[in-house]
Order: C-alpha cells, then structure tokens, then sequence
C-alpha cells in the first residue's frame, strides 16, 4: 500500500512540474512574440529584428529587409490594435504558437507563430497567416 501511494504521489509531482514547466514555456514565448509586437509599434525594426532565428537574419540580411517584408507582409503584426494568445503545440521539434491579432480597421487575423529555442531564449522562425475562424474563402 504505501509503495502504491509513494508512486501515485510521485506521478502527481511529475504532472504538477510538467504543467509548470510547460507554463513557463508558453510564457516566455508570448514574452518573446509580444517584444518583438513592441519594437514594431515603435518603428523599431533594428530590435524587432533580433527576435527572429538566426537562420531567418541569414535570409533577411538586414533590418532594412525585414521591414520591407513586414510592412509589406504582415501589416498586423506591424500595428496590432490587439493581440491575444490561443493554443501551443510542439510539432517536429518546434513550438507553434497560435495568435488572434486585431488589425486597426477591426479585421481579425489569425497567425502561427514557430517559435525555436536559441542560446539566447526563444526566438521566431517564422509566421505563417492562417485563415480566422467565420472568414469564408
């Protein structure tokens, strides 16, 4: 009996630290994603830049072209009238990080966010627009 309730009270630890941990994560990956919401709002392309992966500055080159692609992309993200977070799921690896972002003019916008750990934290591999739920093709 008491081996049994030593391993039902360990498998509770392990859910309780699984649950945290996986909290934390999903905190650190809104931090990350709404850092780099702030740097956009401030015309601040240098800093918003440095959220992106590596792999993604190797594309861009440059802040000069990821602004071009953003402002010209991605026009919700750029100025966001409200951001809210939905579902993370680990998929192959990486981490997708749905987001519902509000545009000025009220349109809803639905984006996924693959988020890649880096030595320096949580960074953005790229964001891909999917279709909001109620918007017919």
């Amino acid at each position: 009996m008491r081996s049994g309730l030593l391993a039902m009270l360990g498998g509770v630890m392990l859910l309780v630290a699984t649950t945290f941990g996986a909290s934390a994560q999903q905190s650190e990956i809104e931090g990350t994603i709404n850092s780099q919401l702030e740097a956009f709002k401030a015309d601040d392309f240098a800093t918003a830049f440095t959220f992106a992966t590596p792999r993604l500055q190797q594309l861009f080159q440059s802040p000069q072209n990821f602004q071009r692609m953003v402002t010209g992309g991605y026009p919700m993200v750029w100025r966001p009238a409200d951001v809210r977070y939905l579902d993370l799921r680990e998929e192959a690896g990486a981490f997708l990080q749905r987001v519902e972002i509000k545009d000025a003019e009220g349109r809803v916008h639905l984006l996924e966010y693959r988020m890649e750990p880096t030595a320096e934290g949580w960074r953005i591999g790229g964001v891909q627009i999917l279709q909001a739920p109620g918007v017919a093709a």
